[in-house]
């Protein structure tokens, strides 16, 4: 009998779930502990009877696990062992086994907190970190820390970090069994790829054949480069007795079952094209050789552009060691790594966790329904990133899932009851009044999967996707279409309508805008040109090539990269503006945009209705709000700085006489020019209604306007302090220049000032003005604000000077007994 190495702890791990309530068991592949742990638990003491749950990362490694613990135990599928996988359920009355998808345990905890009923959850493979995985164990820990201290939970894999994990379930003991010690003989590259991978893998495929005997695992990154390898070995001709089979989660079950299954013929052998879907859990029998791609494709979201794309990146080296261990399972093996040593210490220890880098709608649904909207009261391996994580809020709070506060809105309970990502259950709720509801099941459905129709090379209009998918299930498919996968989108699209009380019907795929508009709201887009379109979120989009949606005013786009200036769209459907009006009536922003043009030097309002960041119509307001057309021209007026207003003379030595008295007391105002741009509504606002250009400006009293910013006690006492003029012995009344506040200035012509002893002064005596004495030619001769020390002292020098400049003017010896005079003489 073959004995399997996981048996060796099978006593210690059921020991160990007596006395404790988590456990972590470390095997390596192919030690059986996927399909031994269960068996071996049916009959612990502590479960009394209750069911097993074991959660698989993908539907093929949970069907595939259940089908041969049934067949280990002599039944049928849906007796002692059953799964339950999206869309498909095989239990029976009596199951204790349930071998389950990760997002099936998510709504069984929803329904049952408690799980009544189960004695132990399971979690195969947990390294691979899947978003579900970590939400399932956040809640089932949570269920057992509050709910059920029964409750047990025991997390397996072949490599994990168990130290750390062990932490967060209180020391949870940590088993380890030893894997199958068959050598595997690795071979790396001696030179990096030079061209396509897929050249690289195919001449290794044939390399391998060639010198080793069994089958042959291939790991590549994705479906795309399945077909295109397996296309390259049809070209090889290897004969009858190789047998090229794909093995991807799309796939049929038939077909999966194939790659999965020996080849009975003797002779005859398989070479296996697979995607990571076949790392773990999954045999794959038959296997000597495994020749590894060394890439992998993740979903990576991004929280700046509200988008996921596919992303091929290395593998982990962890990853790497769980692909090389598939060689190993029933004897010696060969591992091709198809890059270099140095290139394989470069690479990562262990895969990035989902919850890392995922979008994170889904989850925060979740803990919103489990009724923790704040991820911070349950118990993480990785957080949910803060930044991702408040995105997702928002966008569920746009769906009308959430309310702003985190809470599950009525609707929310519905979107979240429904299994679909929150924008896709959003659109099928929304559907359902207008009678579009088995559209959207199918629209739903279909942009959950892959493209069936990408190889067909296709415009991105998805309403040809949806007549397509008619057409091939009249049995009418063109070239190039997925028909399994057409087959599967609408057996999936009818158990949703089904679920939904949705009756099948004929419909008309010219509705796949609307309903796209209501999944993806951020992502209506408007033309900018010919193909290149803005979205409502604010970033571009362009189709690549041109097509009939190229020129459509609206679309919405349903599948887009995140790469460049620009996202590339895939998958897009038409919209009307009256569609847009119609769904988006509540999000629609209706404003009055009034605003300064300073290229005509007026104020400018007009009408517009916004959605996000594009602009649905933009035309003139007629009869604009007269606060807001105030507010626009005040901030004309301090865009273009206080020269935009009508600025006199006096109005500007009244601004300079105000700010020369604020010096004394800061009861007067403060009229600089920068306090009035601060305070310009306050003063200038009262003037201003109704004025809406630089013309009607110019018509203001700005003279007026400062002088009601003074009371009536400094009006009255204004000239007193700081007097416009001074009239001086000549008789002539000189103007005070008051620019310099410190020290304001008299230019008088120094003849006029002969008689006067002292200087005069402002302020009611407090400052001697500065006299700047001129010549008769009006030039600065002198500069004091001592005019008896310039008698004294000074004048007799400036006179010799002025004396041979001007003979013909009065020069007297004695200037304090001399006559003043503005003339060149004074009268006799």
């Amino acid at each position: 009998m073959n004995v399997l190495p996981i048996t060796a702890v099978l006593p210690q791990i059921i020991t160990t779930l007596k006395e404790r309530t988590c456990a972590i068991v470390v095997a390596q592949p192919g030690a059986g502990k996927t399909t031994q742990v269960p068996l071996a638990l049916l009959e612990a003491e502590w479960l009394q009877g209750q069911k097993i749950l074991m959660l698989e990362p993908r539907r093929l490694a949970a069907r595939a696990a259940a089908r041969y613990m049934s067949k280990l135990l002599g039944e049928e599928i849906g007796q002692t062992v059953g799964y339950r996988v999206k869309n498909e359920t095989r239990v029976g009355p009596k199951t204790r086994i349930e071998v389950i998808t990760e997002g099936v345990l998510t709504r069984m905890l929803q329904h049952d907190p408690a799980l009544e009923g189960v004695g132990i959850v399971i979690f195969d493979e947990f390294h691979e970190r899947s978003l579900h995985a970590d939400i399932g164990l956040a809640l089932s820990r949570q269920s057992q820390m509050l709910l059920r201290e029964d409750l047990r939970i025991l997390l397996m894999s072949a490599t994990l970090e168990a130290k750390e994990i062990s932490s967060l379930l209180d020391h949870a003991p940590i088993i380890e069994s030893e894997g199958r010690t068959f050598p595997i003989e690795t071979h790396y590259l001696s030179q990096k790829v030079a061209g396509r991978m897929e050249n690289a893998v195919i001449a290794s495929v044939g390399q391998a054949l060639r010198e080793h005997a069994g089958s042959v695992l291939v790991f590549l990154p994705g479906a795309a480069e399945i077909h295109r390898v397996a296309n390259g070995l049809a070209a090889l001709r290897l004969g009858e007795t190789v047998h090229v089979a794909p093995l991807y989660a799309n796939l049929s079950l038939e077909d999966q079952d194939q790659a999965l299954t020996a080849v009975r013929t003797p002779g005859h052998r398989k070479v296996v094209l697979a995607t990571s879907i076949a790392e773990t859990s999954l045999t794959v029998e038959g296997i000597t050789v495994v020749i590894d791609s060394g890439l992998m494709r993740v979903p990576r979201f991004s929280p700046r552009t509200g988008m996921t794309r596919l992303t091929t990146v290395p593998v982990s080296i962890a990853s790497a060691d769980q692909r090389r261990g598939r060689a190993g399972r029933l004897g010696p093996g060969v591992c091709y790594r198809l890059w270099t040593e140095t290139e394989h210490r470069q690479l990562p220890p262990s895969s990035t966790p989902e919850i890392r880098e995922a979008d994170l709608a889904p989850l925060a649904l979740e803990l919103a329904a489990w009724g923790a909207p704040d991820p911070a009261a349950l118990v993480w391996l990785d957080p949910p990133p803060a930044a991702a994580y408040q995105q997702a809020r928002e966008l569920l709070v746009q769906l009308d899932a959430l309310h702003e506060n985190g809470s599950l809105t009525p609707h929310g309970k519905r979107v979240a009851a429904l299994g679909l990502h929150p924008r896709l259950a959003h659109m099928v709720l929304q559907a359902i009044p207008l009678e579009l509801g088995a559209l959207a099941c199918e629209l739903a459905v279909m942009l959950s999967e892959r493209d069936f129709m990408r190889a067909a090379r296709l415009d991105a209009d998805v309403r040809s996707r949806i007549e397509e998918l008619w057409r091939a299930l009249r049995g009418d498919a063109r070239e190039g279409v997925d028909l399994g996968l057409c087959r599967r989108i609408a057996a999936e699209a009818k158990v949703l309508m089904q679920s939904l009380g949705i009756r099948p019907s004929v419909s008309h795929a010219a509705a796949s805008g609307l309903l796209l508009a209501f999944a993806y709201p951020d992502r209506v887009a408007q033309r900018r040109s010919a193909g290149r379109f803005t979205l409502a979120n604010g970033r571009g989009a362009v189709l690549p090539e041109l097509q009939p949606l190229s020129n459509e005013r609206y679309i919405v786009a349903a599948e887009l990269d995140d790469s460049g200036m620009e996202s590339r769209i895939y998958l897009s459907a038409p919209l009307k503006e009256e569609e847009i009006f119609t769904a988006f009536e509540a999000s629609i922003r209706k404003e009055q945009i009034v605003e300064w043009d300073r290229e005509v030097g007026s104020v400018k309002a007009r009408e517009r209705w916004q959605l996000g960041a594009i602009t649905l119509k933009d035309k003139p307001l007629q009869e604009p709000n007269p606060d807001l057309v105030l507010q626009a021209l005040l901030e004309g007026i301090r865009s273009e700085s206080l020269e935009v207003l009508p600025w006199t003379r006096s109005a500007r030595q009244l601004q300079e006489r105000c700010l020369f008295l604020h010096r004394f007391t800061e009861n007067w105002p403060d009229l600089r020019d920068e306090s009035l741009l601060a305070t310009l509504e306050e003063w200038a606002g009262p003037h201003l209604f109704g004025v809406k250009s630089k013309g009607a400006i110019s018509r203001l009293n700005l003279t007026s306007l400062l002088e009601g910013m003074l009371t009536w006690e400094q009006r009255r006492s204004l000239d007193e302090w700081a007097p416009t003029h001074i009239q001086v012995p000549s008789g002539s009344r000189i103007p005070v220049d008051y620019s310099n506040m410190e020290s304001p200035t008299l230019s008088v012509r120094l003849q006029e000032m002969f008689g006067l002893a002292d200087t005069p002064r402002i302020a009611k005596g407090r400052v001697p003005v500065t006299l700047h004495l001129l010549s008769p030619a009006q030039r600065p001769m002198q500069v004091t604000k001592d005019l008896a020390s310039f008698w004294r002292e000074a004048y007799f020098e400036v006179k010799k000077d002025l004396k041979g400049r001007y003979p013909k003017h009065y020069w007297p010896d004695d200037p304090m007994a001399a006559i003043p005079t503005n003339r060149a003489k004074p009268r006799t």
